[in-house]
Parts: C-alpha cells; sequence; structure tokens
C-alpha cells in the first residue's frame, strides 16, 4: 500500500514538472513572438537550440519567477540626440520631444505610423506637449526601395508636404513595397501629382538624388546612437535624457514614458 502512494505521489511530481515546464516553454514561445511582432530582428533558428540551452533557458526563467523579480527600468540615455534638421510636428517649444529613426519600407513602422502615431499626436502633439521628429534610417540590404522612398519624402518636404507624402507612402506601402526600382520611382511621382506638388520640381529632386547625402547622415547618426533595426525612438529632452524605445510598441509604453517624464 505504502509503495503504491509513493509511486502515486511521485507519478504526480513528475506529471506537475511535466505541466511546469510545458507552461515555461509556452512562455518563451509567447515572449520570442511578441519581441519579433515588436519590430525585433533577433533571428532565432531552431536547430541552433539544443536541448542544454533550453533547460538552462528553463531553469533561468523559473529563477526569475520564483524571486519574482522587478523588470529592468527602461534604458534612460543622458547624451544628445540630434533631432537635426529633419521633419518636425508639433510646437517647437513642446517639453519632450519623440525623435523616430524610421524605413518606409519597414512593415513595422508602418504599423506603428498608422496605429500608434495617431495617439500620440493627438493626445501629445496637438496639445503642445511633444513634439515629434522623423529620420530616417533605410535598410537598404531588405528594403531596396526604401532610399529611393527617403528621397521622395525629402524633395516633397522641399515643397512643404512632407507629412502628407509620409502618409501617403505608408498607408501604400503595399503597392510599391515588392516593385522593381524603375516602377517604385515611377509611382513616387505619381504620389507628388496625387499631392499637387510642382510636378518638374519634384521629378528633377528625385532624379539628381539631391537628398541622399541628407538621407545618410541620418544613417549615421542613427548607427553612432546604436540603432540596429527600425522604427527606433528616443524620448525626452537634454535635460531629462532620453529613452530609448525599440520596435512599433503600443500607444501605453510611449504613453507611460511620456507622462513620467512630463511628471519629472
Amino acid at each position: 500500500m505504502d509503495s503504491d502512494v509513493e509511486s502515486n505521489h511521485s507519478g504526480k511530481k513528475i506529471a506537475n514538472k511535466s505541466v511546469f515546464n510545458i507552461l515555461v516553454i509556452s512562455i518563451i514561445g509567447v515572449s520570442l513572438i511578441a519581441a519579433f511582432f515588436a519590430g525585433s530582428f533577433i533571428s532565432l533558428k531552431s536547430e541552433q537550440v539544443t536541448k542544454s540551452e533550453l533547460n538552462n533557458a528553463i531553469a533561468s526563467l523559473e529563477a526569475k519567477i520564483s524571486k519574482n523579480q522587478i523588470p529592468a527600468q527602461p534604458n534612460i540615455q543622458p547624451i544628445k540626440i540630434s533631432a537635426d534638421d529633419d521633419p518636425v510636428i508639433g510646437s517647437q517649444d513642446a517639453p519632450i520631444t519623440i525623435i523616430e529613426f524610421s524605413d518606409f519600407q519597414c512593415p513595422f513602422c508602418a504599423r506603428f505610423q498608422i496605429q500608434t502615431l495617431p495617439l500620440i499626436l493627438e493626445q501629445y502633439v496637438e496639445t503642445g506637449k511633444v513634439k515629434f521628429v522623423f529620420r530616417d534610417f533605410p535598410i537598404q540590404s531588405s528594403h531596396p526601395n526604401a532610399m529611393p522612398a527617403a528621397a521622395a519624402s525629402e524633395c516633397a518636404d522641399e515643397q512643404n508636404k512632407f507629412w502628407q507624402y509620409h502618409d501617403m507612402l505608408f498607408e501604400n506601402q503595399g503597392i510599391w513595397n515588392k516593385m522593381d526600382f524603375t516602377s517604385a520611382i515611377t509611382v513616387f511621382k505619381e504620389y507628388a501629382i496625387e499631392l499637387e506638388l510642382n510636378q518638374e520640381q519634384f521629378n528633377a529632386c528625385l532624379d539628381s538624388g539631391k537628398y541622399v547625402n541628407e538621407i545618410n547622415n541620418d544613417l549615421t547618426d542613427g548607427r553612432n546612437y546604436e540603432i540596429t533595426g527600425t522604427p527606433g525612438f528616443f524620448i525626452g529632452n537634454e535635460k531629462l535624457g532620453f529613452v530609448k524605445v525599440n520596435g512599433a510598441q503600443p500607444f501605453e509604453v510611449f504613453q507611460g514614458i511620456i507622462e513620467s517624464q512630463l511628471n519629472s
């Protein structure tokens, strides 16, 4: 009888341990998926994950759960983050600045522009609390049309229609995303016609590559600030320092940081 009870208890322990391991593995999987859809560009190949590494990951997560650790604080960088002379929306006197490094061909950037930016504009930019700066960070190795798109937006900015052109590029990303270079350029010129830009001026600007050096300066600054993927953000001011935010995070993440800085 005792051996049966002991066997039963052992079986329950093994079952409980198996259930816990399955739960932990599920949490790890959900975390990886969440990181991917937040715009993180970390590549994880399943064949590279050994059983030992998985066990170590489980053990590490078990330790964190048991200690009920507090999440790490935001990455505050008390360094100067330059807005350069790039397009700005909002009051110049706004106490908080958001500087975005973005890629017009990046799907995560499009998601931020369509889902999150309108809320930031409504609640913080239009109320004078935040000004928003757009800087280019075209990742040409994976997004070959990102550089000409950035150049086209600069040409639109030359005629004071950057933000209208910016919105058109992101809203229609699915159309020009997979086009060849020549076709994409044609589409970018058509967008200029739709926005009633001076067509001759816009075409000459885009064909000449007039703003390529400006875009490369943004790229250099972004790399110096350790931007490795898009979108990437810096929120703050020179006095408070800047909080770095990676990926297309939900509005609540930006809201929490902005409110904390406004109350500092």
